[in-house]
């Protein structure tokens, strides 16, 4: 059976956990606290699963996977029902170019290490914190939103009425923005996207909240 080491919060974790639950794969999970003890990450066992020190892992058979894109598209190809990336080769690669867009350019920037450099070594004030998480959400999420217009994207979800691994990097990090009170009602079709994944089982099963690490 699949092993997933991760935390409740993480970004990255959340959008593995999204495509897992999609493909109705069985998988366990291993918490991995990443503020308890100055991070469980940076702990020798598990720096001998993932050098980066990050979150999630995968592990499937002999397998070991970290980074969340690699994982995504690791469960695409090995259990491809439902389909998750759209078989013509254009929505294909704007599916891949909205996934980057959240995982590879704004999480980066937000992410919990950033967030502690900020506090910690650039001794930046709460204010001014929150002013640079909502900067980097709102540059990405305006580019998210003028690509759906531009290629007018119809339908309930990022690349219409199917879900794609956009889906699932976009709903975690709009989890975060809401955490972070950042105003969604800027982007109404990103918060459309959102309620609508929302109603299904699959995320909700994904939710931070719903994990059995989480700390209400």
């Amino acid at each position: 059976m699949i092993k997933l080491y991760g935390y409740w919060r993480s970004t990255a974790a959340y959008r593995v956990r999204i495509v897992l639950n999609l493909k109705q794969v069985s998988y366990t999970q291993e918490s991995v606290h990443l503020v308890k003890d100055g991070g469980e990450q940076h702990k020798p066992e598990y720096q001998a699963l993932n050098p980066q020190q990050l979150v999630p892992t995968l592990i499937d058979e002999n397998i070991t996977i970290g980074q969340s894109i690699a994982i995504i598209e690791y469960l695409e190809e090995k259990y491809c029902l439902p389909q998750l990336l759209p078989t013509e080769p254009a929505k294909r690669a704007l599916t891949r170019q909205l996934c980057q867009l959240v995982a590879c350019d704004v999480h980066p920037l937000n992410n919990l290490r950033v967030l502690q450099y900020l506090s910690g070594e650039l001794k930046t004030s709460d204010e001014q914190k929150i002013q640079w998480y909502h900067h980097w959400i709102r540059e990405g999420f305006k580019a998210y939103e003028a690509l759906l217009e531009k290629y007018q994207i119809q339908g309930n979800y990022s690349l219409g009425d199917e879900l794609t691994l956009a889906d699932a990097c976009l709903i975690p990090q709009i989890y975060n923005a809401n955490r972070f009170n950042f105003p969604m009602e800027e982007f109404p079709k990103l918060s459309a996207i959102n309620d609508n994944c929302l109603k299904l089982e699959r995320f909700q099963n994904a939710v931070p909240e719903n994990q059995p690490d989480a700390v209400i």
